[in-house]
């Protein structure tokens, strides 16, 4: 008789949802229900509630509890760590059910029901689930509205979205007795969550910094990822939303059960980010293919399984050497680039990324405002740098070169003798008649951008078909067909012994945009050069020797001070190539117009141009 007036109050409840356009869904067990799990009894209700003599916790609670210990979601920088869920508490409710453990239709005194069907399971793996059942009091994070832990209240207007007893409970976000509040994602949500509303009723995109960290989520709402019109593939199999900006969040994140679980990414760490933008199906228009530049042969080197990125590491990667989309993108504030701002400033893809000063190598800044101050992330003091000639091509070893010779910090700076103008502007004093008023294109032969007073790091280290410079591919060094990571050909000389013939020889050089020089061609006019404008011997040693800009010059800038090498117009000597005379040391004086060395089997001594 008791489970007769449940079932009657069910039938009336059943009736009310009905007329006003919800229902139970997948949570109505019934025979009449639409769920893939079905029982006997014909009242939707008697799956989880009982009249009388239930559990005796929750509301009239009768499904059995679940009794499993859980590993819940952990991050480097999580501040709120869960604990287990209180039995009868909302979230021991939901978990009965939905862990797996306890087979549906246990239900005390009137149960087991007989079931048909399998339901879904979330496991006790819980490591790639939002976190719930925290630990109170609820402690404070940069990435959390302020408002959730001083009074205990979400930024949703609708108040749909709260805490549950303080605490966040799978009810924060779900009602288990409505489907389709969210007609386009029915998922028992609280309210709809169109641009993400039910997550950004406790996350902010404002800036914070709490407790040291920094939210990554400030100037979410005008990123390029929060309003991009491009239409989501149903086959993607993300949900009921249209484009990337109405899915939002859950564009990248899945709140249960995704692969990347230390951001609930929907796959783990850059994978995600290549769902998109990889050229496929899922979007359109078609988000430019970044990933297929990493299969070229001078790819910037991808993290492995053992050196992901992690959201708590530090700007200056020492602690692992990795190199993943976020280390140089910030997701909820890059915007897509549609003009290019004049060097040194970042940009638009990168808004919100942090780097390093060039100054001294150390100073953390949030954000980085110049792209090189991005990059020395890792080529600056970073320890984690390495060489690999079969991964990253031959390397010269330079005559003049500091204790570390892959920091690029002393390279470019003020105090280098000479260098290329990245960190800091042109200041040579000395003429420049091979230096072309405009850069060229990646046809080599139409005007680019205005050559300026300063240069980028992705002038010269960039994606071979990138669309800065004529081409349709990705802006930015993620991969080339050419070594190093370099826009356009460019040879090393190299030698079988230092001093010897150069064994790649070049002795009727191509100036197009195909021959070996065509990275030096971008901003450099060869015919100058091989005018000997600037120097008497260029095109001897180019056209008879066969040398390459490589043995003379360095292409970043002298990283130390030498008293043998002056060091000016970037003259260094790559001692793979060039070597000693006798026991006189290798030096260069700009003043004299001397040098002393053996190369190409000759000997000079104070040898005079």
């Amino acid at each position: 008789m008791k489970a007769g007036v449940l079932a009657f109050l069910c039938a009336v409840a059943g009736v009310a949802l009905a007329q006003s356009g919800d229902v139970l869904g997948s949570h109505d067990l019934s025979m009449s229900g639409t769920s893939r799990i079905k029982g006997q009894m014909s009242a939707a209700c008697l799956y989880c509630h009982v009249p009388h003599s239930g559990l005796g916790k929750g509301p009239l609670w009768g499904q059995t509890f679940s009794s499993a210990v859980y590993s819940p979601y952990v991050n480097s920088t999580e501040q709120n760590a869960s604990v287990p869920p209180e039995l009868g508490q909302a979230s021991s409710l939901c978990l009965s059910c939905h862990d797996g453990t306890v087979a549906v239709g246990q239900v005390i005194p009137y149960g087991p029901y007989a079931m048909t069907g399998a339901m879904p399971k979330m496991g006790t793996d819980l490591q790639s689930t939002h976190p719930f059942s925290l630990q109170l009091p609820m402690k404070d994070s940069a990435n959390l509205v302020a408002s959730l832990v001083a009074s205990g209240t979400t930024n949703d207007p609708t108040h749909s979205v709260k805490l549950i007893n303080g605490s966040v409970e799978c009810t924060s976000c779900h009602n288990p007795h409505i489907q389709s509040v969210d007609r386009q994602s029915p998922n028992f949500l609280v309210r709809d969550n169109l641009k993400g509303a039910v997550c950004l009723a406790c996350h902010e995109t404002n800036p914070r910094t709490v407790n040291g960290y920094d939210n990554i989520l400030t100037t979410w709402v005008t990123s390029v990822h929060a309003n991009a019109g491009n239409m989501v593939n149903p086959n993607a199999g993300l949900g009921g939303y249209n484009t990337v900006a109405e899915f939002a969040c859950s564009s990248c994140h899945l709140t249960h059960g995704g692969a990347g679980a230390k951001g609930l990414l929907r796959a783990g760490n850059e994978t995600d980010c290549i769902t998109c933008h990889n050229g496929g199906s899922s979007l359109s228009p078609v988000a430019p293919n970044v990933f297929a530049e990493f299969a070229k042969v001078g790819a910037h080197p991808f993290s492995t399984p053992t050196g992901t990125h992690d959201a708590g590491e530090g700007v200056l990667l020492n602690q692992s050497r990795h190199a993943t989309c976020a280390d140089c993108h910030n997701p909820h504030s890059a915007n897509q680039v549609v003009t290019f701002p004049l060097p040194p400033s970042i940009r638009t893809s990168q808004n919100g990324i942090p780097g390093i000063s060039a100054s001294d190598g150390i100073t953390i800044l949030k954000p980085a405002v110049n792209q090189y101050e991005n990059c020395l992330r890792c080529h600056g003091n970073s320890t984690g740098k390495t060489t690999n000639p079969a991964v990253f091509g031959y390397l010269p070893v330079w005559a003049v070169s500091s204790a570390d010779p892959l920091n690029i910090i002393p390279q470019f700076s003020l105090t280098a003798t000479s260098s290329h103008p990245v960190t800091h502007d042109r200041t040579s004093p000395l003429p420049q008649p091979s230096l072309r008023p405009n850069m060229l294109n990646e046809d080599g032969l139409t005007p680019g951008r205005a050559m300026g007073t300063r240069i980028l790091c992705t002038d010269c280290h960039n994606s071979d078909d990138n669309r800065e410079f004529g081409g349709t591919g990705a802006n930015g060094p993620h991969g080339s067909r050419w070594l190093h990571l370099l826009e356009r050909r460019y040879e090393f000389s190299q030698t079988t012994l230092p001093g010897g013939t150069i064994t790649n020889l070049f002795p009727t050089p191509d100036l197009s945009v195909a021959g070996p020089y065509a990275m030096c061609a971008k901003c450099h006019d060869l015919s100058q050069v091989l005018a000997d404008t600037t120097f008497t011997k260029h095109s001897e040693h180019v056209s008879s020797v066969g040398a390459s800009c490589s043995v003379c010059h360095t292409g970043h800038g002298l990283g130390s001070q030498n008293a043998g090498i002056t060091g000016e117009r970037l003259v260094n000597f790559d001692i793979g190539v060039v070597a000693p005379n006798g026991t006189t040391p290798i030096t260069y004086n700009r003043a004299t117009r001397s040098c002393t060395l053996t190369c190409h089997g000759v000997a000079h001594t104070n040898f005079t141009y």
